[in-house]
């Protein structure tokens, strides 16, 4: 699209929503939320990872290679060296036996048994050598396939695996606080912002009403300047002109205030940039507070996120600690392997034997020394737990502290408005009567003018004063953290 074109493209309809409707679309438009869902999504994948750590690790692999040549063995030249030996026979005697017809026919008849002496006797073999000539042996085929599977199972850790799971845990536990925090933040942003734009086009009005009546007056103190008894003069003419026109140029900016309120209320909820978004109030309402500052602090160490976080942390840092001291104990493991290889030769090395085959066993890695590493470790864990509980009275006290804050502030912004209130009532009041005694020419052009300006100021302040009491309840809703389930209406 050209600059051309968009510029000639009609600007988008103002959408005119009610707060509710605003804060559910914030909900599903805004991309602050994705972001921090994405956050927890990550936290929750690794607080997986760490479970991962309970199950037995179970691989499989699988490959095929081929050598240049054959691998081979060579059994080198030698000769075999046989000495001279001497054995001797002792003499003795034994039975022999001869069968029948051994000699002839008829001869012996009979089977016959003979005795037979032999006298000792001793043997001498002479001393010999035997040459072996260089053998190549051929261990088996260059090309083989191979197929293995193996597993591993910690059986015993010294708590490393839970440590891990317990800071897993605690960043799941941090990332869910911080979408807490982004809801809180944008339905803060959404109040103030939609009550803004209701603040800005009440100002704008009052402004419109104001700058009407001045005109009005205007053409009076003409007709009292040129037909009156002489009470009105030319400068009281001019004068009231000049604040017309000062009054004019204030209701344009007044103007664009409101656009711009809109425009941003618009863009804080996701919407396109010349979108516009048209509260449905006609007026900030006022909500008188009813609480006690003890009861809003408990409440927030129960809600509050950031509070939330710094649980979540000293979880986390357990975690780290119970892992840190795991480098204190032995590990052991449950170890098998199957494999499989597949050779066209069947001597050497690939023999059936050698082809297939599985080993089961348990292994164990005893720390001994590690030069003070695992002491520092657990030192350097304490100590984080220890700041990090710090934080927490400090933080604990701040909070604290925010809420008695914004507490004063509901009970002075709710006597402010009282007192508004009867202000703007009596400047309306005076304005009347002052309109009316000028009609007659009873007061001075300034004493009207100024009736006018004080009722503007006193309405403006009044106004004001309902924005700002809304305005705190929602920061205030911010740092107890329960707004988001009070005022949001649709689930993400």
């Amino acid at each position: 699209m050209t600059a051309q074109t968009a510029a000639t493209k009609p600007a988008a309809a103002p959408q005119v929503l009610s707060l509710d409707e605003c804060l559910k679309m914030t909900m599903e438009r805004n991309h602050r939320r994705p972001a921090s869902r994405f956050a927890v999504a990550m936290a929750e994948a690794q607080h997986r990872q760490a479970l991962a750590g309970y199950w037995p690790q179970v691989n499989a692999k699988a490959g095929w290679f081929r050598l240049d040549e054959a691998p081979n063995f060579v059994f080198p030249a030698s000769n075999m060296y046989i000495p001279s030996q001497t054995v001797t026979v002792p003499g003795g005697s034994t039975a022999v036996t001869i069968p029948a017809n051994a000699f002839g026919p008829g001869f012996p008849p009979v089977a016959v048994q003979m005795p037979v002496s032999f006298p000792g006797q001793s043997i001498t073999t002479n001393a010999q050598v035997f040459p072996i000539p260089e053998q190549d042996v051929k261990l088996m085929d260059p090309q083989s396939v191979t197929a293995s599977g193996n597993f591993t199972w910690l059986l015993f850790d010294g708590g490393m695996r839970s440590g891990y799971r317990q800071q897993a845990l605690g960043g799941k536990m941090a990332a869910q606080a911080d979408v807490r925090r982004t809801d809180l933040e944008l339905t803060d942003s959404v109040v103030r912002l939609y009550y803004g734009a209701v603040l800005a086009r009440q100002l704008h009005q009052l402004g419109q009403d104001t700058l009407a009546r001045m005109e009005v007056t205007l053409e009076l103190t003409e007709s009292l300047y040129k037909n009156g008894a002489g009470r009105v003069n030319k400068t009281d003419y001019l004068d009231n002109l000049v604040m017309v026109e000062t009054i004019r140029s204030t209701v344009a900016e007044l103007a664009k205030n409101e656009a711009a309120a809109q425009a941003a209320l618009a863009y804080t909820m996701g919407l396109s940039w010349d979108a516009t978004v048209v509260p449905a109030s006609e007026e900030v309402p006022h909500r008188p507070f009813a609480g006690n500052a003890s009861d809003l602090v408990s409440s927030a160490y129960e809600f509050n996120p950031d509070w939330a976080k710094v649980e979540a942390g000293l979880k986390a840092l357990d975690g780290a600690l119970s892992t840190a001291r795991s480098g204190y104990y032995p590990k052991v493991a449950l170890t098998g392997e199957v494999h499989r290889w597949w050779n066209d030769y069947s001597s050497g090395t690939a023999t059936a034997r050698n082809k297939t085959g599985w080993t089961i066993g348990i292994g164990a890695e005893i720390p001994i020394f590690d030069g003070f590493l695992t002491r520092n470790r657990v030192s350097e864990a304490l100590a984080r737990i220890a700041k990090l509980k710090e934080e927490k009275l400090l933080l604990r006290e701040g909070i604290g502290l925010q809420i008695r804050e914004l507490f004063l502030s509901l009970e002075a912004a709710s006597k402010t408005y009282q007192s508004a209130e009867r202000a703007m009532v009596a400047a309306r009041e005076n304005r009347e009567l002052t309109s009316r005694a000028y009609q007659n020419e009873l007061v001075d052009t300034e004493k009207v003018i100024r009736a006018q300006l004080f009722e503007a100021l006193m309405s403006a302040q009044f106004y004001k004063t309902r924005y700002d009491h809304v305005a705190i309840e929602s920061r205030l809703s911010v740092v107890i953290g329960k707004e988001v389930s009070e005022r949001i209406t649709s689930k993400p």
